[in-house]
């Protein structure tokens, strides 16, 4: 009787955990986490910059280095203020903020992020530009190629 009984309680035990794992909600997850690009950013120069995404929920965050823009002396951490403008399902546009940033040694390629934004499940999102202030001084540097692999969809 021990091993019937057993046998029923497990079954319900694996039952129980197979309907909690269907109904929890799916996990977000955004394609590709990494995308390469092209930028000009005038008289700053150009250069490939490499983005990496990450999501949350609706909470997303871009991460951006490019050799488009070198530092000609060493900036502090936290000391770069960017703003990436993406287009939103090939139409409208969206931005990513912040002003995270490790230190960036003179002669180094610019690094900022996480950048902060908003998303919604089924996002497409691609940069078309950049502009990054340092000192008082902006760089607004524009894409000059689509990003590679594609769109980060959300």
């Amino acid at each position: 009787m021990k091993h019937r009984t057993l046998g029923i309680g497990t079954a319900l035990l694996a039952a129980t955990a197979a309907g909690t794992l269907a109904m929890a909600p799916a996990a977000h997850a955004v394609d590709p986490t990494t995308a390469t690009l092209s930028f000009d950013c005038g008289s700053f120069g150009s250069g490939e910059a490499t983005l990496t995404a990450t999501q949350d929920g609706t909470a997303a965050t871009i991460s951006l280095s490019t050799s488009a823009i070198t530092s000609p002396f060493t900036i502090s951490a936290n000391s770069v203020t960017s703003t990436l403008t993406l287009t939103k399902n090939g139409s409208g546009t969206t931005t990513f903020t912040g002003n995270a940033n490790p230190e960036i040694p003179a002669g180094g390629a610019v690094s900022t992020g996480p950048l902060n934004g908003t998303v919604a499940t089924g996002d497409s999102l691609e940069a078309t530009s950049l502009t990054v202030v340092v000192f008082g001084i902006t760089a607004t540097c524009n894409a000059t190629s689509p990003q590679n692999p594609g769109p980060f969809v959300f």
